[in-house]
């Protein structure tokens, strides 16, 4: 899923305005202008519409998980992994403090059932022989409930 929807999907599920986007780039590390964020939450087909690179969402998640759960007492491991489905909704769990009854209620608001072996299995090292690529749709589904939360 592309990190502009993801984007614009957590701003209406937390109801938030563009300033307390730009601050929660800021505490994942990012440095926009609150007129570039802006321009990230406009369609696509927007003319002002501006790409998120991959770089500045997972800035974005690690600074929700922050202003949602505050800062760690232990130092933040940095992980090079690509950004997927799968690491976005870890994060995005992960800043909720959604344990797996309330990941699986929330899908299931957004309009999916889904089981418990095939939620753990989103959660997987890419590796593990268990591990399930998140999709597009199931990734909706999940923001959606998280809207209706």
């Amino acid at each position: 899923m592309d990190n502009n929807t993801v984007l614009r999907s957590l701003r209406y599920a937390m109801d938030i305005k563009d300033q307390e986007m730009n601050d929660i780039f800021t505490l994942g590390g990012a440095s926009f202008e609150t007129s570039e964020v802006s321009a990230m939450l406009k369609a696509e087909d927007h003319e002002d519409f501006t790409e998120l690179p991959d770089e500045g969402m997972l800035q974005f998640l690690d600074g929700l998980i922050l202003k949602k759960r505050g800062p760690s007492e232990r130092p933040a491991a940095k992980v090079e992994e690509e950004i997927s489905n799968n690491l976005m909704m870890r994060k995005i769990r992960i800043a909720f403090e959604l344990k797996e009854d309330d990941m699986i209620r929330t899908i299931g608001k957004g309009g999916f059932v889904v089981k418990k072996a095939e939620l753990t299995a989103l959660f997987r090292k890419k590796g593990h022989k268990h591990y399930r690529a998140c999709g597009d749709q199931m990734m909706r589904y999940f923001l959606k409930g998280l809207g209706s939360r």
